[in-house]
């Protein structure tokens, strides 16, 4: 009898570790450590559209735990729009699925500002690049490859990463303390740096984001505090697991 309970308590035990959890949801550890979810699988609760007070009433859609902006003109921001957190954040933890159809562009921004008039792209923020690398041609543009997936966009290329193939889920983590950032891609590191400090801002002095119009309420990218950002680049993205933790 004492054998077959443990046999029963192993194979238990056994079948716990080989069941994934359930996606859009937190473990009581990530409850505990404090953990909360942007995105509950079902609704569009805690996200606007960018400079609007309501989320879009087309182009994202939510069905099977899937948070998706749908194909459109490939164009940045122009045909549904972004969307963002209507929280804002400053030292966090934050992680994300993401998923790819082929030649897609899209993109996750963090310390994001809805600068007045409104821009014709996108909100000003920094960006985990989303991408397909083989097929998106943005991804040859910018500076030694500082605009593919994983990269700080425009400023810093993603090193050593390993990108999933496209049609399977990739995880971004994007973890900011103080002055200190980094960007994660599958449990690796592939961008750390400074904000504020004088290499950063070299960086974006030889950048896109050196015009007036992305310094006009203070410096780029060094906000204290800022929405999350989901892109609308015209392509079709999926995300789900969208989760965050202040620090």
């Amino acid at each position: 009898m004492k054998q077959l309970l443990l046999t029963g308590l192993l194979l238990t035990t056994l079948l716990a570790a080989e069941t994934p959890q359930t996606p859009n949801t937190l473990t009581t550890k990530e409850k505990k450590d404090g953990w909360q979810l942007l995105f509950d699988g079902k609704t569009t609760s805690g996200w606007r559209g960018a400079y609007q007070d309501k989320f879009p009433q087309k182009g994202w859609d939510v069905s099977d735990g899937l948070l998706t902006i749908q194909q459109s003109d490939g164009s940045e921001s122009q045909s549904y729009g972004d969307i963002l957190t209507t929280n804002e954040y400053g030292d966090f933890d934050l992680m994300f699925d993401f998923k790819l159809t082929e030649g897609a562009n899209s993109g996750v921004k963090y310390f994001v500002v809805e600068n007045y008039p409104k821009p014709k792209g996108s909100a000003f923020g920094l960006e985990f690049q989303v991408l397909d690398d083989d097929k998106h041609p943005d991804a040859k543009l910018g500076r030694n490859g500082n605009r593919t997936v994983g990269s700080l966009y425009d400023l810093i290329p993603a090193k050593e990463k390993q990108a999933h193939p496209i049609g399977d889920w990739n995880t971004g983590r994007v973890v900011s303390k103080g002055k200190h950032v980094e960007h994660w891609l599958n449990g690796k590191k592939v961008v750390e740096y400074e904000r504020g400090s004088d290499q950063f801002r070299e960086l974006v002095a030889m950048s896109k984001y050196k015009t007036p119009d992305y310094n006009a309420n203070g410096r780029f990218g060094e906000a204290p505090k800022g929405h999350i950002l989901l892109q609308d680049h015209g392509n079709k993205v999926s995300y789900r697991n969208i989760k965050i933790k202040t620090l």
